[in-house]
């Protein structure tokens, strides 16, 4: 399917533009992540208490939250299994499980049943944190290392590159807006490395293909024009793939207001309107400077 057809867009000819756009972004959501003090880190990271717990009658979750906000307790609250059950997270460890059962029943007028309590330590929570970054990084090099072989070392390098920029922006964004930093945000992630990768792979294969018609001799005049045509014929696939990944982010942002997926989808929102932005604008920009430069100095 294809709705934009014959698209003579300079894309290429206007990166610096591009760039200065992504540097002021990248800028921005750093000090953002300062100025915040790194990401909100919830539960799963900073440690506490979890509880999962069994209403009767069942209870609605955005009473379950009302209770617990009014008894003074910080809690992430999330539906598990059947109507009534739920999952709750809380920053301290000094909160004790009878505490919250007895203030629960109170609020609700519910019997509640504990039906499983984890203690989640900080030195846990330091394990839980760098075995995130680790898997951020590892799926990053992992990714240069097979465009390198699919592809050449210059369409990975600006590949990662642009992942680098997706992610940052991404999770400045996320982390300004005060939403709490999961396990779920983890996944979020991975999943945006995992299609915006996708969306630079599709470009890159079409400008390999342009590429071959010229051997290795490529005219430096030549380089802006191939890339640009090469954008422009995969303009059309890009966009249809965002918005129809978009369109259930957006009805869940809608919808679902106040739940843990919520946030899955918000990040996940932001990650695919910068990816997209990334993998049009800036991925084959990158590669564009390097082939000049490069061909410079070999004739040089």
């Amino acid at each position: 399917m294809e709705f934009l057809k014959n698209v003579r867009i300079n894309i290429i000819g206007h990166r610096k533009l591009f760039y200065a756009i992504s540097l002021t972004l990248v800028i921005i959501s750093a000090i953002g992540l300062v100025l915040k003090g790194g990401p909100n880190f919830g539960v799963d990271f900073k440690g506490g208490l979890l509880l999962q717990i069994k209403t009767e009658p069942p209870a609605e979750i955005e009473k379950v939250r009302s209770v617990l906000g009014s008894a003074g307790y910080k809690a992430e609250v999330q539906t598990f299994g059947k109507r009534g059950e739920f999952i709750l997270r809380f920053p301290s460890e000094n909160t004790t499980a009878e505490a919250i059962k007895e203030a629960l029943e109170t609020g609700l007028a519910s019997t509640i049943s504990i039906e499983r309590t984890e203690m989640v330590g900080p030195s846990t929570g330091r394990d839980l944190t760098m075995q995130a970054v680790t898997l951020v990084l590892i799926s990053m090099l992992l990714m240069l290392v097979y465009i390198w072989f699919r592809f050449d070392l210059r369409f990975g390098a600006a590949s990662v590159i642009a992942l680098f920029h997706d992610a940052i922006i991404a999770l400045g964004i996320y982390t300004m807006l005060g939403r709490e930093f999961s396990v779920p945000i983890v996944a979020a992630l991975l999943t945006l490395i995992g299609y915006s990768i996708n969306d630079s792979i599709v470009v890159a294969d079409r400008i390999r293909e342009k590429l071959k018609n010229f051997g290795k001799a490529i005219p430096l005049g030549k380089i802006e024009e191939i890339f640009n045509s090469g954008v422009n014929e995969t303009l059309s696939r890009t966009i249809i793939t965002s918005l129809t990944t978009l369109i259930p982010l957006i009805t869940i942002l809608i919808f679902a207001s106040g739940t843990t997926i919520f946030d899955f989808a918000l990040i996940l929102t932001i990650g695919i309107i910068i990816g997209t932005y990334s993998s049009v604008g800036i991925v084959a920009s990158l590669v564009v400077d390097w082939y000049k430069r490069s061909t410079k100095r070999e004739k040089a």
